[in-house]
């Protein structure tokens, strides 16, 4: 046995002499991953010969270095570019299969220029490209510590970094040219490791993107998480600690809002390859029926007495100011406009007397049962309806809800509080009906001060607090007041209270979840408000319209003779935005990928799809009071 042992060694001594190998003495720092760069390995290659090198990488450790295999010659290689697209309509029963055979191209030619098909099934009536190649040489250099990888749908920078475990800004220096946000099949440079060493983003888990000088502390701060938990959760960590733009695996309980969110603002004008004519149809409660169109005096009457049909026709201008704007890009638009009169039968008229199959969407109705009626009927055909301005009772899935909502609201600002690691003090106000939102922030900040509005000698709700109330509880430094409620009084004698407790070394901001007209009212001032750097989480920020800088803004005045108002501001901005993202992909569903947010003079949009459902708008505004203006607080 013995000398079988001895004979083993010798024709492995023999085998390593053959083939030329090295040795390499570990230095403080290094890695795997720098060591194969620098000798033009891969990771597994030293691996397969170094297997204890997997569990720990001491300094001065020797490892064997395989001679590489890969001469970095420039090679030919072959590739496809496509060169142009053949519109395809999708008919019954035809299947990718089907319609990849008649073309002769590849069923994942199709996917790649139809990025939905990657999760979703084709359907009847679907408009797809059909690529056109050429095939074209080139000569390429190779280099086996990387490789091409192909990004799948809604991958972003954080997801791809995670699986081959690197940090963003690594990637980024693979990819110098890397956009902020990542296409579906667009190729990328990442690390040459073996596909069972690839990291697999597990849902059950949260992550988190590792920020400038962030250490341990800072992230127990702001999670609730020991290093210890961290480091069972990411081993690497016990190597090499925190750096920065490292993923991590974090507890599903720990909530991370829009932290790992790989996305800049789009700016969907620079990629319009969809130009054929959009047909929109507009839907909104003009009630023209009942206005007496030969009087000027009793049409402005009407405008001013009829709430929905002032709100109609502000946002058909901005949706007409949009449509310009598109129009200028290279976007022609049919739009057709109905008045639903905002009544069931007129709903059903319209539907019945029209065919909404060609359409590529729907904008409205304005009101959430209206909405729900179209909706219903047209999913069917998959056209989308878009919500301009309220909450669907139903969110189908061809339903678009640009408004945020009131959960999400909540969500955005207590992360906002969150994100500061700078230390304050909390002190939660609130009348018994929100009595729950209380709790809830409560829960979220356990140190807070927790105070209720007096009750009068009946028990019942009195709507004030004394300034007594609040003796001891404002510290020096900053101190975060969260007001929750929907009474005007309630919030003008708080509002004025913690106002006159602040002084030079108190600083106290005021927030609140939900900026109801209680702090909108006459009661209230917006001194105090500005004093108190009043924020809260909002769908849209406000437009300095005075300054008159926006384009949108200047056209409106030329064109109307007045400023426009919040109403007109959203029908600009969800129609471009609309426009925008049909000539930037084939169909809004498309286009509306998780990875993808884009902003506009108010208001912006990322769409997540519900699981069993349509899509909702994710992007939230945190704005403040600053000098009697309301700006984005950052």
């Amino acid at each position: 046995m013995k000398k079988l042992l001895i004979i083993i060694i010798l024709l492995c001594s023999f085998s390593m002499i053959a083939q030329d190998y090295k040795t390499h003495k570990v230095k403080k720092g290094e890695t795997i991953e720098s060591i194969a760069k620098q000798y033009l390995v891969t990771p597994f290659d030293i691996y397969a010969l170094n297997p204890d090198a997997k569990q720990s990488l001491d300094e001065n450790t020797v490892l064997i270095i395989p001679t590489s295999r890969v001469k970095n010659d420039p090679i030919p290689e072959t590739v496809k570019e496509a060169v142009s697209f053949k519109k395809h309509k999708v008919r019954r029963k035809e299947t990718l299969y089907s319609i990849a055979k008649k073309y002769s191209v590849e069923i994942e030619d199709i996917k790649k220029y139809n990025n939905r098909l990657y999760s979703e099934n084709l359907r009847k009536g679907d408009r797809i490209k059909i690529p056109k190649f050429k095939t074209v040489v080139s000569k390429v250099s190779l280099n086996n510590t990387i490789k091409k990888y192909k990004v799948q749908p809604k991958e972003g920078k954080w997801r791809v970094a995670y699986k081959f475990g690197i940090t963003v800004p690594e990637l980024e220096a693979l990819n110098p040219n890397l956009a902020e946000v990542l296409q579906p099949g667009q190729e990328v440079n990442v690390p040459n490791i073996s596909n069972n060493e690839e990291k697999a983003v597990e849902e059950e888990f949260n992550y988190y993107t590792v920020l400038k000088s962030e250490g341990y502390m800072a992230l127990n701060r702001k999670f609730g998480v020991t290093q210890e938990q961290l480091e069972a959760l990411n081993p690497e960590l016990k190597e090499g600690g925190l750096k920065l733009g490292m993923v991590l695996k974090v507890p599903a309980d720990v909530e991370i809002e829009n932290t790992l969110a790989d996305i800049a603002n789009t700016n969907l004008s620079n990629n319009l390859s969809n130009l054929s004519r959009k047909k929109i149809a507009l839907m909104l409660p003009y009630r023209t029926h009942r206005i007496d169109v030969d009087s000027v005096q009793e049409a402005k009457k009407a405008i001013k007495r009829d709430g929905l049909l002032s709100v109609s026709l502000d946002f058909h201008a901005g949706a007409l100011m949009a449509i310009d704007s598109a129009k200028r890009l290279g976007i022609s638009t049919h739009l057709k406009v109905f008045d639903t009169r905002n009544q069931p039968s007129e709903i059903s008229k319209i539907l019945t007397d029209n065919d909404f199959s060609e359409y590529d969407a729907v904008i409205g109705p304005l009101l959430a049962k209206n909405l729900d009626r179209v909706a219903s009927e047209l999913k069917k055909d998959g056209v989308p309806v878009v919500s301009p301005l309220t909450m669907p009772t139903n969110l189908y899935n061809n339903v678009f809800q640009t408004i945020p909502s009131d959960e999400l609201l909540e969500k955005t600002i207590i992360n906002f509080v969150k994100s500061d690691s700078l230390p304050r003090h909390m002190v939660v106000i609130a009348d018994s009906k929100h009595k729950a939102v209380s709790d809830r922030l409560m829960a979220e900040f356990p140190s807070a001060k927790q105070i209720f509005s007096r009750k009068n000698k009946k028990g019942l709700e009195a709507y004030f607090i004394y300034q007594t109330d609040l003796e001891n509880v404002f510290k020096p430094g900053k101190n975060i007041v969260f007001l929750e409620t929907d009474n005007e009084g309630f919030a003008s004698n708080v509002i004025s209270v913690i106002n006159g407790m602040a002084f030079k070394d108190v600083e106290i901001i005021l927030m609140t979840t939900n900026k109801n007209k209680a702090f909108e009212g006459r009661e209230i001032s917006n001194y105090h408000l500005s004093n108190l750097q009043f924020h809260y989480p909002s769908p849209n920020k406000t437009t300095d319209i005075s300054t008159a800088k926006n384009p949108f803004v200047r056209a409106y005045r030329r064109a109307y003779n007045v400023s426009p108002n919040k109403y007109a501001v959203r029908g600009f901005d969800v129609t471009l935005d609309l426009l925008l993202r049909l000539a930037s992909e084939d169909d809004l569903y498309a286009a509306s990928s998780s990875d993808i947010e884009t902003e506009y003079v108010e208001n912006k949009f990322r769409y997540t799809k519900k699981l069993f459902g349509g899509y909702y708008n994710e992007a939230v505004y945190v704005v403040k009071y600053d000098n009697l203006t309301i700006v984005e607080a950052k």
